[in-house]
């Protein structure tokens, strides 16, 4: 920043320092040798577009025969504070030596010196100042470096041609960034350069950390083939990523160009349009473009903008030197460019400051006829500000009402959570107060419920004992809970479901735990296994509405329709994913049943209630299953699978099934039981011995097999595997021994003649209790306009002629058309109780639910 031999400037904090050295007043009328440092920190006026002295300071060198001069000044971290400080290096040269010390510039304009040394010969090539405050410089090809804290001239254990940066690096400290001559190995380079390589260039760049005294490899700042011609560096960003480091940073070359680095590699390249270039400085603008500010030794400086790709935005000529930082205090930098001028002494006599943008302040340019204009743009922009305000604060409104509703909704959740749990347990639950939480009831506050919610309460307790037993099992990453049901539950399967309610109360947490239920049956005859989570078909037989005879709403079903005749045990079991509980580390849930149950045995589904069973509690915890508690044990003894039942079906409930047809025209399928029991290392089950345990190592381990032979040429494989990617691995290998004019189909659960049926059924059941709901509704209706048409009996009867004969028959005709009018409307508003509609709502929703479910098991078979 070299302006004259008396003259410095530099920026700090959106402020110019003009540093001086001038004798006093004093000193020049008694002819003295003393000199004084000035400083004047000056800020920009907007409203004047002028810079002011906000406020000025002096240092005293005091009397002396030596020449002062200042160096250079920049802005370093001040070491025992951490705060950033202007820094001025001063030189005073005596005969026989050279002394130089250094400055720090207070908010105060206070000067208090730092350090001095003393040298044999003058500073002139690569002075940098960096943080502590330290200076560096390089003379005879040697670095040489001296800080506040040591206070000692010390030496760079290295040869360097030139320094091209010297800054902070993450992770690493301050670090100078120089070029020196290549070293030539034996043998090829740790870098991959080749020593021919090395030869051709003459020269590599390296990095020398100051305070570790360690060498960086040059190569993550850029090639070394650059080395021969960077003058200058500029290191925009540095970053550690898995213990390697990546570096951005532009530099000039010698050809007049300006490139831009990413990890050692070139990502772009612009022409520079003089010649010479000698520094380069970022700034960051309001526009959040990056731009790049080049000095040449001619006095020209140039802008590099970096968008899409590197491009010359603006040059200038006769430019003394180039600032950046905030100069109009508007939250983004600027540059501030000071122009040569002959006819003025004053450094800031000729200056712009831009940011290619919006801002374009020049001392040039006569402001005194834009006030209007400029009074309007700045009303503009107060008026812009205020919408922008309004707007953020209409937003910010509209996040705090949604979070507010998603509490309330959270809050709503975890009551009904713990309503449930408190009627599963028989505990009366207190309601919350609807006007505390800041509810609205949708229904109509009865303090005495109907008697069908109360009857349907009582239903819920079942006197009757459904389950036999209650485990759980840990498979890989799931929890699978199993409820196994008596031989004497007649409930409806496709409405029976497992849930897991944890029974801490846990604020922040939903106590109820998703989790996906199954049935699984096995017959008596232990043969086979059978898992199944669809629907059972509904009742065949139809259901007709009779609307003259009330009693006779619903046709009677047979018996053998509306229960499963059961000929084994079954188990209902339901898998949760396990890591979530064990974040809980010890965790107690409430197991509940949920399942259909008809009233007599002549009850239609219609009239069937819907019931909720406590099977139990189960305690989990990290301990018991880091000692394998409940993991599952298959063992070969004998020839047979020696795993218990629990076991069998927890690896049953997480696995999928997929059944398989092989049909083979010209052989037996004797291979496919030899592939079974041997490349497979299949044994079966003791307890059923059709279905078989793989055993072999990998993926497939713990895949269940059932082959079924229709005749020897046809049969049914049943693959119970954990994903699909097992599921591709037996079929490769089952290829592979099955001749070649064996066909494998995939068989899909249902026929689509059935589930036709089936939803020909429900679509039925919809509609009647469509109907049935509005058959209510329509019978009061009737009995009111029944009811109130009594009256006017007499007029119903009378002919109409007769009617329009006489003044008074036209009057009768008039009250009789306006009494059907009214009673018309108030046929189409009829007010229904909100109890009696909820039951009816529920009804429907149910009826709906059952042949959307049809519906989509018919479109995926």
């Amino acid at each position: 920043m070299l302006l004259s031999e008396q003259d410095q400037v530099l920026s700090y904090n959106g402020e110019v320092l003009v540093f001086q050295l001038s004798k006093p007043k004093q000193a020049e009328e008694a002819e003295d040798k003393g000199m004084n440092l000035y400083v004047k920190r000056m800020v920009f006026n907007r409203d004047t577009k002028l810079f002011v002295q906000k406020s000025s300071g002096v240092f005293s060198m005091g009397a002396s025969h030596s020449k002062i001069e200042i160096i250079c000044c920049s802005c370093t971290t001040d070491s025992r504070t951490g705060i950033i400080l202007p820094c001025i290096l001063m030189k005073k040269k005596k005969r026989n030596s050279i002394k130089y010390f250094l400055l720090l510039l207070h908010s105060s304009n206070q000067f208090e010196p730092s350090f001095y040394f003393k040298l044999d010969y003058e500073l002139k090539e690569d002075i940098r100042l960096f943080a502590g405050p330290s200076l560096l410089w390089r003379h005879a090809n040697k670095l040489f470096y001296i800080s506040s804290t040591t206070h000692m001239v010390q030496s760079a254990p290295v040869h360097l041609s030139s320094v091209v940066w010297t800054g902070e690096i993450v992770g690493e400290g301050t670090v100078v960034l120089g070029i020196r001559p290549a070293f030539l190995p034996e043998t090829e380079g740790s870098d991959g350069f080749s020593v021919s390589d090395r030869a051709i260039w003459g020269s590599e760049f390296f990095g020398y950390v100051i305070q570790s005294q360690k060498f960086l490899t040059g190569t993550c700042f850029m090639p070394h083939a650059y080395s021969r011609v960077v003058s200058s560096v500029y290191v925009c960003r540095s970053e550690r990523l898995r213990k390697q480091l990546r570096i951005s940073l532009v530099a000039i070359t010698q050809k007049n160009q300006l490139v831009w680095f990413q990890n050692g590699t070139p990502k772009g390249v612009c022409e520079l349009p003089y010649e010479k270039p000698c520094s380069v400085k970022p700034a960051l603008t309001s526009s959040s473009d990056l731009l790049f500010a080049v000095s040449f030794a001619s006095g020209n400086s140039c802008v590099i903008q970096r968008r899409d790709s590197l491009q010359v935005a603006s040059k200038w000529q006769k430019v003394k030197c180039v600032l950046v930082d905030d100069f109009i205090g508007s939250g983004s930098e600027q540059l501030l460019l000071l122009f040569k001028d002959d006819s003025n002494t004053d450094v800031l006599s000729t200056f712009k400051i831009t940011d290619l943008g919006e801002v374009n302040y020049s001392s040039d340019i006569n402001y005194k006829y834009d006030v209007p204009a400029a009074e309007g743009l700045q009303e503009n922009g107060l008026l812009t500000v205020r919408a922008l305000e309004t707007r953020l604060q209409a937003g910010w409104t509209s996040v705090r009402e949604l979070q507010q509703h998603l509490g309330l909704q959270k809050r709503v959740i975890l009551e009904s959570c713990r309503a449930l749990r408190d009627l599963v347990e028989e505990r009366t639950h207190i309601l919350p107060n609807s006007k505390e939480e800041g509810l609205v009831s949708l229904w109509d506050d009865v303090e005495n419920p109907p008697d069908s919610l109360s009857k349907e309460r009582s239903a819920s307790q079942v006197p009757e004992h459904f389950t036999e037993e209650l485990w759980q099992r840990v498979v890989d990453d799931s929890l699978v809970v199993g409820v196994k049901l008596t031989e004497s539950f007649c409930l409806s399967l496709s409405d029976v479901s497992l849930s897991l309610v944890m029974d801490q109360d846990f604020s922040s947490v939903s106590p109820i735990i998703k989790c996906q239920s199954k049935i699984i049956k096995l017959n008596k005859a232990l043969s086979a296994l059978a898992v199944s989570s669809s629907q059972i078909e509904p009742p065949p037989k139809k259901m007709k509405l009779d609307l003259d005879r009330k009693n006779d709403l619903q046709k009677k079903i047979p018996k053998s329709s509306s229960r499963i005749q059961l000929d084994g045990a079954k188990t209902v079991t339901a898998v949760t994913s396990l890591s979530p509980l064990l974040a809980f580390h010890r965790v107690s849930c409430v197991v509940l049943l949920h399942a259909r149950k008809q009233n007599d045995q002549n009850d239609s589904l219609q009239q069937s209630k819907k019931i909720t069973i406590l099977c139990g509690k189960i305690l989990l915890s990290l301990e018991d299953i880091s000692n394998g508690r409940y993991s599952i044990k298959m063992l070969r003894s004998n020839s047979y699978c020696t795993g218990s039942m629990e076991d069998i079906l927890a690896v049953l409930a997480v696995s999928v099934r997929f059944s398989f047809q092989i049909v083979s025209c010209d052989c037996t399928l004797t291979p496919v039981s030899s592939w079974l029991l041997g490349e497979m290392e299949c044994t079966p089950f003791k307890e059923c011995q059709d279905n078989i345990f793989c055993h072999k190592a990998g993926n497939v381990h713990g895949t269940i097999f059932n082959w079924a032979l229709k005749n020897p040429f046809e049969g049914v494989l049943t693959i119970f595997c954990r994903n699909l990617t097992v599921l591709f691995q037996c079929l490769h290998s089952l290829t592979r021994v099955l001749p070649p004019s064996c066909s494998v189909k995939l068989l899909r659960s249902g026929s689509r003649r059935v589930l036709t049926g089936h939803l020909a059924l429900a679509l039925e059941k919809e509609m009647l209790t469509l109907k049935n709901s509005l058959f209510l509704k329509e019978t009061k209706a009737e009995n009111s306009l029944t009811w109130r048409n009594e009256s006017g009996k007499k007029i119903d009867n009378a002919p109409l002629a007769s009617l329009l004969d006489t003044e008074e028959g036209v009057r009768q005709f008039r009250k009789k058309l306006q009494n059907e009018r009214e009673e018309s409307v108030r046929s189409m508003n009829q007010t229904m109780n909100g109890a009696l509609y909820q039951k009816l709502a529920l009804k429907i929703a149910e009826a709906q639910l059952s042949s959307d479910m049809i519906v989509w098991r018919l479109a995926k078979s």
